[in-house]
Parts: structure tokens; C-alpha cells; sequence
């Protein structure tokens, strides 16, 4: 399956909203992102995408309370009900612990 939506200006927030958000960047395969709010003060993420919209990436956090966060994600998309778009990202961090957020297209 070819996947045609480009990231590139996307701005996401996690399902829960918490203040923190993101915008995305493409350019052909290569994907970057930044993010910051709420519990993040800054963050970036560095991967690629595939033809299916599947990205690959690796990703670096300072926390609120100056924790540094870093690790790596896979991130599969798909549409809600309301026609945005979902990342379901499957992360493991460098300390060990991994887990599955879902974060989502901030509405118009």
C-alpha cells in the first residue's frame, strides 16, 4: 500500500491532550519533527519514512523537570473517524522501558 500524506507541516498532540505539541517536517524520505509543552521543554525527532507512511525514527527530550529522554520509535499511521490523522508509535527509550503512545492531527 502507497501512503500519500506527507508530514510535512503536520502538528500533533498525544490522544490525551497535555499541552505538549509537535510539527513535523518531510522531505522525500527523511522526517523531522520538534516538539515541546506541557511536561517537554524541548524535543526532536530524526527518521525516515516509508512508502506506506510507516516512519522510523530516533528521538531526544529535555523533561520539565530537566530529565533528558532519548530513544527510538516506530510510528504506523491511520485515519479517525474524522478524517485526522493518528501516529501509533511503539518507543523504546536508551534506559530500557518501552511502550505505545498514540498522538494526533491537531484539529483545524
Amino acid at each position: 500500500m502507497t501512503y500519500h500524506q506527507t508530514y510535512d507541516g503536520l502538528i500533533v498532540q498525544p490522544e490525551q491532550p497535555n499541552g505538549a505539541r509537535g510539527r513535523y517536517h518531510q522531505h522525500g524520505e527523511l522526517v523531522w519533527a520538534e516538539f515541546e509543552g506541557g511536561p517537554v521543554r524541548t524535543g526532536r525527532l530524526v527518521g525516515t519514512r516509508t512508502a506506506d507512511g510507516v516512519i522510523s525514527a530516533a528521538y531526544c527530550q529535555v523533561m520539565a523537570d530537566g530529565a533528558v529522554v532519548a530513544g527510538t520509535c516506530v510510528s504506523t499511521p491511520d485515519r479517525l473517524a474524522d478524517g485526522r490523522l493518528r501516529l501509533t508509535e511503539q518507543w523504546r527509550r536508551a534506559d530500557g522501558s518501552a511502550g505505545v503512545s498514540r498522538i494526533e492531527e491537531v484539529p483545524a
